[in-house]
């Protein structure tokens, strides 16, 4: 194995959603490697935050506040990437959205909110920015951020689930029809991840400060669901996206990679609070 093989010299790369959270942890990873780094998010606080990060790191940044509801906005941001850098090498689609409710409860409106952020905006990235690669005749890499339930039932977050579903089989469809321009496409599949949004800081800064405090027994129950037993970090998920960035890589394409600490693997199964695994609290195995 060669080190050299993660260093992503001399490459471009753009990440919606960039600037909190996973996304965030996702443009930090690709600069620490050598990419430059387009930070979509819409946000223009956050874009400059982390546009500031990358450039201490030494890489070059270009922030670009973007709503990835607007298809035009989308279609500008992958211009002017190409117009800074004179090339498009990776593409992640992180930006999302969820609404946890019972799907009857939801409108219309919420429906088409869910697929626009999290499944058109995925299309429309690619459809911009995948000329681009294949103008430049060096390849490419495509990555997905969709999530474990878009591989199993997720009550509450139905329609969530529907479009990470549709994301996964958008991957997988467009990993063959872009294979023969070098272009390898992708998806990380995170469970529950440590991130503002997920501490009760959507919109706000990445100060850790800010987040919401849990109480012990919150964090012990949700870590039971979990076979590594405890949440995931950001930085795991910009670790995954970095290798599939990067040559290390250079085989894989098509897949999905989940990044959640076992959980879609134990799916249907809790562990009891003595760790013993269980189908329910009242009955344990081994």
């Amino acid at each position: 194995m060669s080190v050299a093989k993660m260093s992503l010299e001399g490459k471009a790369a753009i990440v919606t959603g960039g600037g909190g959270g996973i996304g965030r942890a996702i443009v930090l990873a690709l600069a620490e490697a050598g990419a430059d780094v387009t930070i979509a998010d819409v946000s223009p606080e956050r874009c400059d935050e982390v546009a500031e990060r990358v450039a201490e790191i030494g890489a070059q940044a270009l922030a670009l506040p973007t709503d990835v509801m607007d298809v035009r906005q989308i279609e500008s941001m992958v211009a002017a990437t190409d117009e800074r850098f004179g090339r498009i090498d990776i593409l992640v689609n992180n930006a999302g959205g969820v609404s946890g409710r019972p799907f009857l409860e939801q409108s219309e409106r919420s429906w088409r909110r869910h697929i626009d952020i999290n499944l058109v905006s995925m299309m429309a990235g690619i459809s911009a920015a995948a000329p681009v690669m294949i103008r430049g005749g060096r390849g490419g890499s495509i990555i997905n951020v969709t999530s474990i339930e878009g591989s199993r039932a997720a009550p509450n977050f139905a329609v969530y689930g529907a479009c990470k579903a549709g994301m996964i089989a958008f991957t997988r469809s467009m990993a063959l029809e872009l294979s023969e321009h070098g272009i390898r496409v992708n998806a990380i599949a995170p469970d529950h991840t440590i991130t503002p949004g997920n501490m009760g800081n959507r919109t706000g800064p990445v100060d850790e400060s800010t987040w919401i405090e849990r109480s012990p027994e919150t964090v012990d129950a949700m870590n039971r669901l979990i076979p590594l037993d405890r949440e995931g970090r950001a930085e795991e998920c910009g670790d995954a996206a970095l290798f599939l960035a990067s040559d290390m890589a250079s085989y894989v394409t098509g897949t999905v990679l989940p990044v959640d600490g076992g959980t879609w693997a134990s799916s249907g199964w809790v562990r009891g609070r003595d760790r013993k695994w269980t189908l329910n609290e009242g009955l344990s195995f081994g």
